[in-house]
Formats: C-alpha cells, structure tokens, sequence
C-alpha cells in the first residue's frame, strides 16, 4: 500500500463517514490507496440511553470507530476530540484540519455537504464549511497558521474535494463490491442503532442502488466533486 494518502475523510461525528463514503473507503483500500478518517468530535452527546454518561460515551464510539475503520481497510483514525453538538466555524477548529490536511497531504478530501436545504445537524454544516475553508485556501498557503511550519507542516494544495450527502451530486463513486463491508462497518456503531434493523439494511441498499441510477455498476455513493487547480 502506497505511503501516500489517496483520501482524507473530515467526519463531524463517529459514524457519519460510515454513511458517506464507507464503500468507497474500502474500494480505495482494496485498490492498495491510503485512506485516512478524521472524526472532528467525540460523539459525547449521541445516544438515547439515559444510563450512559458522556464519559463513558466517548469511550464507546471510539472504539466503535476503530472496528468500523478496520473492516474498511481505514490506514488511521484521528479523533480531535471537540464536543457533539460543539463544533464552531473558529481558528482552534480550522487550525485543526489545516494540521491534519498538511500531514497527511491527500489528493482528496471528502466531508459532508454544509449545503443541504432546510434540516441539517448543526455540526455537519460547520464540520462542511470549515473542512472547505481548509482545504482551501488555508492548507495552501504558508503564511496561513505559519505556526505550523514550525511543526514540520508545509502547506499542500488538495487536488478534489467530495462532498457526501448532497443534493447536487456530480461524482458517482462504484461499491457495488464493497456495499456487504459498508453495511458490515455500520454495525459496530451499536450505541447508534442497536443490531442494525433489517429494515435500515434494506434502505441502504435502496438508496445505494439509487445513486446508481444510469451507472454501469449496481451501487454508488454520490457526491459533489470541486476539482481544485494544483
């Protein structure tokens, strides 16, 4: 497997990537592409279980997340740690993603859409909008955070940013060869959804099958592609 990072995925919260682009994750894997998961909180507030502190939460979903990104072929999981239902478009978060955009230097990058119309989780839209800002043009210039030179971090210019969840899709992606390990990775989300109904397999599939649509495969993740000059 290549040293250098094909796809750095920018998740507001443990699971959301396995809903975004977890087949494509594993597609990339397989293929011997580096795929690296920056989960930007800790999911402390992300349950209905009234017996659960948010402690012991963080402790769960991490380790949830960890699993799901080992059945995906994920090379490394960084969790930053901001608080569920916290994340604010400021400087210590943007800072934050230029750090690890620099470090990893992918080609692309993929996050949720911010764009989506009317209901949206809050933190999805500023996990969207800073992860852009980011990429660019904060990553590609130097005297953006020029602390960061003095980590050893020099600025990387991002060739293609994927939104997921969109509403303007222009980018199918095929897993109609890793869909079982899609499904396979949401399960151990267990504080999310239990065993996984069936019901939600079913939907999953359907709207897989969906994004599909006029593709020669039979299952996609789609996404807003924003190809970027180098």
């Amino acid at each position: 497997m290549s040293d250098e990072t094909y796809l750095l995925v920018i998740s507001p919260h443990p699971d959301d990537c396995e809903f975004g682009v977890a087949g494509t994750a594993a597609r990339l894997s397989k293929e011997g592409k580096k795929v690296v998961y920056v989960i930007c909180t800790n999911g402390d507030k992300g349950s209905v279980d009234m017996s659960l502190t948010s402690e012991k939460l963080v402790k769960v979903r991490e380790k949830e997340e960890l699993a799901a990104a080992k059945i995906l072929g994920v090379k490394e999981v960084v969790f930053l740690g901001w608080p569920d239902q916290g994340l604010e478009d400021c400087d210590g978060f943007r800072r934050d993603l230029v750090r690890v955009i620099r470090r990893f230097k992918p080609y692309a990058v993929a996050t949720c859409d911010p764009y989506r119309k009317y209901m949206n989780h809050r933190d999805h839209r500023i996990a969207g909008i800073v992860a852009a800002d980011a990429v660019y043009p904060f990553a590609r210039d130097h005297l953006s955070y020029p602390e960061l030179l003095k980590e050893g971090l020099d600025p990387h210019s991002v060739r293609e940013i994927w939104f997921w969840g969109t509403e303007d899709p222009n980018f199918k992606q095929d897993i109609t060869g890793t869909i079982d390990l899609k499904l396979e990775a949401l399960k151990c989300h267990v504080s999310q959804f239990g065993e996984l109904p069936p019901e939600m397999k079913s939907r999953l599939r359907e709207f897989s099958k969906m994004a599909a649509k006029d593709e020669k495969f039979e299952y996609a993740e789609a996404f807003h592609r924003v190809e970027l000059r180098p």
